[in-house]
């Protein structure tokens, strides 16, 4: 009877032994409080817990690449345990490539000189150099804190490691396909948003500020956008590549007031960078206003003059601004053999037509009757860019009429008369535009 009881009590005592790692067994032991193993909940007990890593400061992160020297490399970190926590202090470790601002071979370290009450967050800033061979792609981190509980004497530390990335640095530019415009007309401006660094940046937003309503009155006080009619005033680019740009058309219609001024065009160009962060820059393009000169060839035919067979014609400027330098050309086209010939006509202005007659040679025989030529007027405007004005048409060359030696020849009186004439409009027309 006693050695059965005993039996029992045996079997009873050496059940929990069999049993004891029958369930919930993970490889480093039972679950036990904050101890989870590997499973997905894995987690140690501790007073720190590392929340994020970046190039920047605190609310500020920033885009760098290689070979930026002295640049802010933040951690945030929690204070996760139930007391508050003094004596903080970083050592930083990174991978090839990366040292300090002090140079290789220093420590990279930081220290906050705060407490950080129980529930709150804190970070450590540290700077670093980056090599110029180190590469735009994500690395990986360790940090070490060292800290004290209040209250209790000695000190702890916390290993972290932690994923960063180098972004690369985007850099905006913006660059237009003229730097002139021209007044009373329609302009299509071609404006390029480049982005010249390393790293993409993606919905990009482009946005024409009215001085009225979104500059300051200082800016206002420099742009005349007010004065001239915009048909868009926002485009929607998309993403931008590093090293690439992309492209919009503005059409800007310039008043004849704005005229040799200059017109100041604000930009604002929103994008997110590589962080996720929404980052909006100013740009301003600047373009001169030119005058109109807009050229018409008119009353082209063939006269006789003092046996010499010439075309003649006017030319009307129905712009806002005089061309300079005038040159008249006459050249045969298709079977014509007309030689090219040129005559000088100084000032094409807005006020009147200008006349001009070129001599007709031939280039061999003569050849009477139709003739395609092609008449040229060429020109400077206000900038000193050259302008060609082509007009093609169709003359009717007449033989010479035969006239008799001793015969009365009316021309002899009317060529002076009209070269008199000539010369004191010329001269009465240049007084004129002096006094004005």
């Amino acid at each position: 009877m006693n050695s059965k009881f005993l039996l029992i009590l045996f079997l009873i005592g050496f059940v929990p032994f069999i049993f004891t790692n029958s369930y919930a067994d993970w490889k480093d032991g039972p679950i036990e409080s904050g101890n989870f193993g590997d499973s997905a909940f894995e987690r140690d007990f501790g007073d720190v817990k590392l929340l994020d890593a970046y190039f920047g400061t605190l609310d500020n992160k920033i885009e760098v690449e290689t070979g930026d020297s002295n640049v802010p490399f933040t951690i945030e970190f929690a204070n996760v345990g139930t007391q508050d926590i003094t004596g903080i202090e970083g050592k930083l470790a990174l991978p090839l490539g990366f040292s300090g601002s002090d140079g290789p071979g220093n420590a990279i370290d930081a220290n906050t000189n705060t407490n950080s009450l129980a529930g709150t967050n804190f970070h450590l800033t540290f700077y670093v150099n980056l090599d110029k061979n180190t590469q735009i792609q994500q690395y990986s981190g360790t940090v070490k804190v060292d800290y004290s509980r209040l209250r209790e004497s000695g000190v702890r530390s916390s290993f972290s490691t932690f994923d960063f990335k180098v972004t690369g640095d985007s850099t905006i530019n913006v660059r237009a396909s003229e730097s002139f415009l021209t007044s009373l007309k329609s302009n299509n401006i071609v404006v390029d948003i480049v982005n010249d660094g390393t790293a993409p940046i993606s919905a990009v937003d482009v946005t024409i500020n009215n001085a009225q309503t979104s500059l300051s009155s200082n800016t206002a006080s420099i742009t005349n956008i007010e004065n001239v009619l915009i048909l868009e005033s926002s485009w929607d680019l998309g993403n931008i590549a590093a090293k690439s740009y992309d492209s919009f058309i503005a059409d800007v219609y310039v008043p004849e007031s704005l005229k040799g001024e200059t017109l100041r065009i604000p930009l604002s160009i929103s994008y997110y960078n590589t962080h996720g962060d929404k980052e909006t820059i100013s740009k301003i393009l600047d373009f001169y206003i030119k005058g109109l000169i807009d050229l018409t060839i008119f009353n082209v035919k063939v006269i006789e003059l003092s046996g010499t067979q010439m075309v003649i014609g006017e030319i009307i400027n129905e712009g806002n601004e005089d061309g300079l330098f005038g040159f008249v050309t006459i050249d045969g086209n298709g079977d014509s053999n007309i030689k090219s010939n040129t005559q000088f006509i100084d000032e094409i202005e807005t006020d009147a037509p200008v006349p001009f007659n070129v001599p007709i040679e031939f280039d061999g025989e003569p050849k009477y009757g139709e003739h395609d030529v092609v008449i040229t007027v060429r020109y400077k405007d206000s900038v000193r860019d050259e302008i060609f004005l082509p007009y093609e048409t169709t003359i009717v060359v007449n033989e010479i009429s035969e006239v008799e030696e001793n015969s009365f020849d009316p021309t002899m009186i009317v060529i002076p008369i009209v070269l008199v004439i000539g010369a004191a409009i010329f001269i009465i027309r240049r007084r004129k535009k002096q006094n004005n």
